[in-house]
């Protein structure tokens, strides 16, 4: 009899409302992917006929709208691709990129999940091996001791020769034409003031001396730099000398460059055009940025920044055989084969977006009108049970 098709019938149709359900209570949930009932019919080789059945609800991976939040390490994936999370070792897989620090500096989902990548070294070199969870070091940035001091200046040419000054003593302005100090740092991140003085000892030739802060103030002599006649330098200070500094800090001692390269000696006042050196002190971690790679880079009150680790992403040859978890979390199954790890940029892995998550991809208006099919589907099969129920019972009432 059609009972059981017109049952078959409801019973789909009710799945199908449950579906269309969960989908819109999921509207607003971050990195959620809307199903999609899939029907197939019920064959019968008899005269009582078939019916239908819900075959599956697979799921849509398909690109949810972008939006922006205040956190850095909100992260939304641009393109294909999952989070890789580990649950004490139990690995499953994500669309939500709601991440945030805990106590221990590991990068956690709000139920707890750690965030896989790859790890850095010291010096900010990504780490190859397996995932692991990402722990970002609240350890200070080391100082580091300045190798290199940079200084382009103009040289006024008009300044005389003083071929009878007496010797250079940096406490007598007399006996030097000009001077400029810079900060360089030790091996501990102390700054200690490098003072460099010029002295116009012949024609396009100045001498260079230099002293530091250390009390009392040690006299260095740098040597000599040379102009050509059209006031471009035509022999620079040697490589490199070294300057000691005694100031009981416990460092080491300095032994840096300093660097006249493009400095002038024009007609014209005395200037100075850059000061630059590449030593800096300590520094603790003020902030983080996450490149469209996935690289993680703290950045520290010395002005530094260092890469701290990468993030992981997954793929699968069938995204839609995944095993839904819940919690919009996945897991990988046999239908839909093994992950590929890789970074975020490449393999054909989607695009990172620091700051920002991925909303679900469910339309409300299309859940709406295929709510209204559904309970249209629901009706005409509640419908056929009404009318196969009034045959019945005109079969029963005849005489």
């Amino acid at each position: 009899m059609g009972f059981q098709t017109g049952l078959s019938g409801l019973n789909s149709a009710a799945k199908q409302l449950d579906v269309i359900g969960s989908n819109v209570a999921n509207t607003n949930t971050v990195g959620f992917k809307q199903s999609q009932v899939q029907f197939a019919d019920v064959y019968s080789g008899s005269l009582a006929g078939g019916g239908a059945k819900v075959a599956a609800a697979g799921q849509q991976f398909s690109q949810g709208n972008i939006s922006t939040t205040s956190n850095v390490l909100d992260l939304a994936i641009n393109g294909n691709g999952f989070f890789r999370m580990s649950n004490q070792g139990a690995i499953s897989y994500t669309r939500n990129g709601q991440f945030h620090l805990d106590k221990g500096g590991v990068i956690v989902n709000s139920a707890g999940m750690q965030l896989t990548g790859y790890l850095a070294d010291a010096n900010g070199a990504i780490a190859p091996g397996a995932p692991a969870p990402l722990t970002l070091s609240s350890k200070e940035n080391p100082p580091a001791a300045t190798q290199k001091v940079g200084l382009l200046l103009n040289l006024d040419s008009r300044v005389a020769v003083h071929p009878a000054l007496p010797a250079f003593n940096s406490a007598d302005p007399t006996t030097y034409d000009y001077t400029t100090a810079v900060g360089v740092f030790d091996s501990l991140g102390n700054m200690h003031t490098l003072q460099t003085y010029f002295v116009k000892s012949a024609t396009n030739t100045w001498d260079v001396h230099a002293t530091s802060s250390d009390a009392p103030p040690t006299v260095t002599s740098v040597g000599q730099v040379t102009f050509d006649t059209n006031g471009n330098l035509s022999a620079p200070l040697p490589a490199s000398f070294a300057r000691t500094y005694t100031v009981g800090s416990g460092a080491a001692n300095i032994s840096f460059n300093l660097d006249l390269t493009g400095t002038l000696q024009y007609g014209s006042n005395f200037g100075v055009n850059k000061v630059a050196q590449d030593g800096y002190a300590s520094g603790r971690l003020a902030g983080l940025n996450v490149g469209s790679d996935g690289k993680i880079v703290g950045r520290y009150t010395n002005g530094q920044t260092l890469t701290l680790g990468q993030v992981a992403l997954a793929n699968f040859g069938n995204p839609g055989g995944l095993a839904v978890q819940g919690g919009n979390q996945w897991t990988e199954s046999s239908d839909s084969g093994p992950p590929l790890v890789g970074t975020a940029n490449s393999g054909g892995l989607g695009v990172l977006q620091s700051s920002s998550v991925e909303d679900s991809n469910v339309d409300m208006t299309a859940e709406l009108v295929s709510m209204i099919t559904a309970q249209r589907f629901y009706q005409a099969n509640a419908q056929t049970i009404k009318t196969q129920d009034q045959v019945l019972q005109t079969l029963l009432n005849l005489r």
